[in-house]
């Protein structure tokens, strides 16, 4: 038997993940416990997902509701199936910046505690196991915010001649910037994980995202930019936007994308690795434009509250490069772009966030 272990099943990564390892044969062992409806109320619950991975899967998904805090816990489900595990995803994740600033405790006990949790549990059980962890761009803290951008009609760019006009590099500094709290709580999460490798030399990989996305998404305003958006125009919310003028630019990558980058990675596992990820300069918007897109997908008006103040530690421009990572893993391609995405996420939830006539 091989085990392909997800943290965070039912989230917007994890239950990608436990079906696309479903579907290359593993059998997967799920660990969700919905604290995303803890985070933020019914719109961020995963219940749904959680409910549709077992109806759709059966006897190849087990899950555990399981707090990715509990130490013992999570020891019985390594000990449980020990070196049957054969790749681990980590995608449970407090995942908010507003959210962490209002219970620091909780934000770092989930993301770096629990981090370490799963890492210290597949040391002692399934050493050999590839482990991806989900990162964030975040642990770059405000440093993008920093480079010199030019202001455009509907966006903010990089001048062309510029060294990351292509996409931000792993050679940014994660040092002296503002993170904000979850950035930090990411930034000991994501090292963390770098020195098991190093140091313990298990094959671990740190995938630092910029916005991922897909309609597998529980949208809710403080996580899940492009879903919640789309689900604004399409059931007639207001969508608060928050400074920049709506220029801020986001690279957008689809959670399918996500899962064949992290299969080139258990194929042929590497030690103490970091890759950006990210839609790159293929796909990405500013939020203005997908606001255009949203529009004329749904053939309706999107309603904005405009809020001058920008949220702490929010970048003004971010754009991915995924060479590094394409480098070693030359047959990956990203094969979706906004509009795709977006039109994705309006198919799959057409039926229960367009209002009846």
């Amino acid at each position: 038997m091989s085990v392909a272990l997800v943290t965070g099943s039912g989230g917007l990564i994890g239950s990608e993940a436990v079906r696309h390892f479903a579907g290359l044969g593993l059998d997967v062992v799920g660990i969700d416990n919905d604290m995303r409806r803890y985070f933020f109320g019914e719109d961020g619950s995963t219940s749904w997902s959680l409910e549709r991975l077992g109806r759709d899967l059966g006897n190849a998904y087990t899950h555990f509701a399981v707090d990715i805090r509990d130490r013992d816990g999570l020891e019985q489900v390594f000990k449980k199936y020990g070196s049957d595990i054969a790749v681990v995803i980590h995608s449970a994740a407090q995942p908010s910046h507003d959210w962490a600033a209002k219970e620091p405790y909780t934000d770092f006990d989930v993301n770096a505690g629990g981090t370490l949790n799963i890492l210290e549990n597949t040391r002692r059980h399934a050493i050999d196991a590839p482990f991806i962890h989900c990162s964030t761009n975040k642990v770059y803290g405000d440093r993008p915010n920093g480079l010199p951008l030019i202001e455009l009609e509907t966006r903010y760019e990089l001048p062309e001649d510029h060294r990351w006009y292509e996409g931000i590099t792993e050679e940014m500094s994660i040092d002296h910037s503002l993170h904000s709290v979850f950035g930090a709580s990411k930034v000991a999460a994501d090292v963390m994980v770098q020195e098991y490798g190093r140091y313990f030399d298990m094959k671990t990989a740190c995938f630092r995202g910029g916005t991922l996305t897909g309609p597998a998404h529980s949208a809710a305003e403080l996580h899940g930019f492009l879903a919640y958006l789309m689900r604004c125009v399409m059931e007639g919310r207001t969508y608060n936007l928050f400074g920049y003028k709506g220029k801020m630019v986001r690279d957008a990558i689809h959670s399918r994308d996500v899962l064949t980058a992290f299969e080139a990675f258990f194929r042929a596992p590497r030690s103490g690795e970091v890759y950006n990820l990210g839609g790159g300069r293929h796909s990405n918007t500013s939020h203005i434009e997908a606001f255009r897109i949203a529009e004329e997908i749904t053939g309706r008006e999107a309603r904005i509250n405009y809020v001058e103040q920008n949220r702490t530690g929010d970048h003004q421009w971010y754009v991915s490069s995924m060479a590094r990572f394409e480098a070693q893993y030359p047959d990956w391609k990203i094969t979706y772009d906004v509009p795709m995405i977006l039109q994705e996420i309006y198919e799959a939830n057409v039926d229960k966030w367009v209002p009846s006539a």
